[in-house]
């Protein structure tokens, strides 16, 4: 067994260090559920990267099953089934309706029809050394679906200009994780272990530069929720123009715009009694209507 043998003692060490680094890895959304069980709520967040991350752990675990030398591979991706589907579950106690029929839809097409079709294929269509060959590049494909499934969340980071869904601790330790993978695979000359961890690396680099750009800076809404707001800000202060007519005896109708009604003299020197109260009683429907306006 490559990884546990003596004769490859720095191949032993990374792979234990890659033990210990992904198992704080598969930890590190702690935090994140913790907030989703106390909010009752899944709010922004995603599901798709455990579904993925899930499924990439059940494929490693074949394939290691298939090499038979590879048992640090799987005690860790042993580790990261039980944490994934323990998240998942969270995930759809809390989820709202569409959340939790998505996530079963991924769960029941990726986890259990692809790798069902994955397992069938490779146990007819090959055998041997040739099988280990088709898992291995099969896995590779896969390992680089678990890098990028984040890109949802950079792409959020990026529009909202918030890290509030992208926790520093999770990119970090991705980013160290697929450094140690990467040494582990090229001592043990596992190229199949090797290789997605370059693309891991990147990830998580440009993960931890967006966190650095972008966690002191004044978050973004997005349009939509921007011009919600500004039309029910309009609704709110945006009152009727109601139109008040008051017709004085001797002088031209006059309309008042607005809530406000300018007072009139009730009785005016030099006409007589009847044109007064006239006037009067058409000051006092005049405000009537308006009160009955507003």
């Amino acid at each position: 067994m490559a990884g546990l043998s003596l004769q490859h003692p720095w191949a032993f060490a990374f792979g234990l260090l890659g033990n210990i680094i992904s198992f704080m890895t598969y930890l590190a959304p702690l935090p994140t559920f913790y907030r989703i069980y106390k909010n009752k709520s899944t709010e922004g967040f995603q599901s798709v990267p455990y579904v993925v991350a899930l499924f990439s752990a059940m494929l490693w675990i074949y394939y290691a099953l298939l090499k038979s030398d590879e048992c640090l591979l799987i005690t860790i991706n042993s580790a990261g089934c039980v944490i994934e589907t323990l998240y998942i579950v969270v995930y759809l106690v809390f989820a709202p309706k569409n959340g939790r029929l998505f996530t079963a839809k991924i769960l029941l097409l990726l986890n259990v029809g692809v790798f069902g079709l994955i397992l069938l294929l490779t146990l007819l269509l090959s055998a041997g050394e040739k099988r280990v060959v088709l898992l291995g590049w099969v896995c590779v494909g896969f390992s680089v679906c678990v890098f990028v499934a984040p890109l949802s969340i950079i792409r959020q980071v990026v529009r909202t200009r918030s890290v509030e869904y992208m926790p520093f601790s999770l990119s970090l330790s991705l980013t160290v994780s697929a450094v140690v993978w990467f040494l582990y695979g090229l001592l043990i000359r596992d190229k199949y272990v090797a290789l997605p961890n370059v693309l891991g690396f990147t990830f998580g680099v440009i993960q931890m530069g967006l966190y650095a750009l972008y966690r002191n800076a004044t978050p973004r809404l997005p349009a939509k929720e921007v011009s919600d707001n500004e039309a029910s800000v309009t609704d709110i202060v945006k009152l009727p123009e109601h139109v008040v007519t008051i017709a004085k005896l001797g002088s031209p109708a006059v309309e008042l715009k607005g809530h406000e009604v300018q007072p009139v003299a009730s009785i005016t020197p030099g006409k007589t009694k009847k044109e007064n109260d006239a006037a009067e009683e058409t000051f006092k429907v005049a405000a009537d209507m308006e009160r009955n306006n507003v």
